[in-house]
């Protein structure tokens, strides 16, 4: 933050009060690299209903491996990455279950609203996995290992309904 304030010509104080914290501005940073990414994927994924959010899945996710700063930032600083990624109180978990829902949406998953919500977020928990095994503690994962369980949430008979 004494750097990005630097560069900026700004006091730390200043800062703070722009971006609330550090882990709320990476937290935005995230969201900017994800945005990027979610809307290749999205635009190079084909087919519709569950194969076309497989597909953007399995693309995004090869997007996000293949950029070394974020590799390099989750294994410098593995806490601070799992609290802006993971805590239901950051941003970024808000923005990428919105994401989640319109991609069901565009690709013409139905349900319940509040259904698909749930799906969505459940969709999103269990790509962490992928995108972030080893910061999870469970090692790697590949997407093929995890393909059944994200399939299995975009049928409607889910049974995640209240």
């Amino acid at each position: 933050m004494d750097l990005l304030a630097g560069e900026l010509a700004i006091s730390r104080a200043t800062l703070y009060r722009a971006v609330g914290s550090r882990d709320a501005l990476l937290g935005e940073v995230f969201w900017a690299i994800a945005k990027v990414l979610i809307a290749e994927a999205a635009g190079e994924a084909g087919g519709t209903g569950p194969d076309r959010v497989i597909a953007v899945s399995r693309i995004f996710t090869e997007l996000l491996d293949s950029a070394p700063q974020m590799r390099t930032f989750v294994a410098a600083e593995p806490q601070t990455a799992a609290r802006v990624l993971f805590t239901a109180a950051a941003e970024l978990r808000h923005h990428a279950i919105d994401a989640q829902l319109r991609i069901f949406v565009e690709s013409g998953i139905e349900g319940d609203p509040a259904d698909l919500r749930r799906r969505a977020a459940l969709y999103l928990r269990t790509l962490e996995g992928v995108l972030y095994g080893p910061l999870l503690g469970s090692g790697p994962i590949a997407f093929e290992a995890a393909e059944p369980a994200l399939r299995a949430l975009l049928t409607e008979n889910t049974g995640l309904t209240d």
